[in-house]
């Protein structure tokens, strides 16, 4: 077999393409109260699902923050909702992400200033505009076996997303721009 016969059939195998396991949106308001619950209602609008609250795991003082108080929401999307907001947040930032963002697994992160950057977002003066961070985890089948609760294994290297296959991924599927 030459080498361009193994690329092409690697290429076919339907264990290797790559897709999104999962899309984390994170607003952290730094407070509870009014202005999280805002956030939350923008978080859901956004994304058509009801947000999760996180607590601060230590007090603050300086800042006013509480341990075990609410100050952030955060949603996860999977599936096709998952690429349909991320549709979204790349028109926002562009369709340009930092290099640096992405690690050495294929997963990559970033942040919008503003939500009304978004299509379909308009501005609200009763809520106010908020930032959001955007984590993306980028996966390929089977790869459920390292973290199912029954007969957990490894990972092989070869079958883990590399940075370059995430940089591709990008460029193919959603014509985002690398820097």
């Amino acid at each position: 077999m030459s080498q361009e016969t193994m690329v092409v059939k690697k290429e076919e195998n339907p264990m290797r393409r790559i897709i999104i396991d999962k899309v984390v949106v994170n607003m952290a308001v730094g407070e509870s109260g009014e202005k999280l619950m805002k956030a939350a209602t923008i978080l859901e609008q956004l994304t058509g699902q009801k947000p999760s609250f996180r607590k601060a795991k230590r007090t603050i003082r300086e800042f006013g923050i509480r341990r075990g108080e609410n100050i952030a929401c955060v949603v996860t999307l999977r599936g096709e909702r998952a690429y349909e907001f991320l549709n979204k947040a790349f028109e926002a930032v562009e369709y340009r992400i930092r290099g640096s963002s992405i690690d050495r697994f294929g997963n990559f992160s970033f942040g919008i200033e503003e939500h009304i950057r978004i299509p379909g977002m308009k501005y609200d003066p009763r809520l106010g505009v908020f930032g959001m961070d955007v984590c993306v985890s980028l996966a390929r089948p089977g790869y459920r076996v390292a973290r199912r609760r029954r007969k957990k294994s490894k990972i092989g290297k070869n079958h883990r997303v590399t940075k370059e296959e995430a940089i591709r991924f990008l460029e193919e599927k959603f014509n985002v721009k690398v820097i």
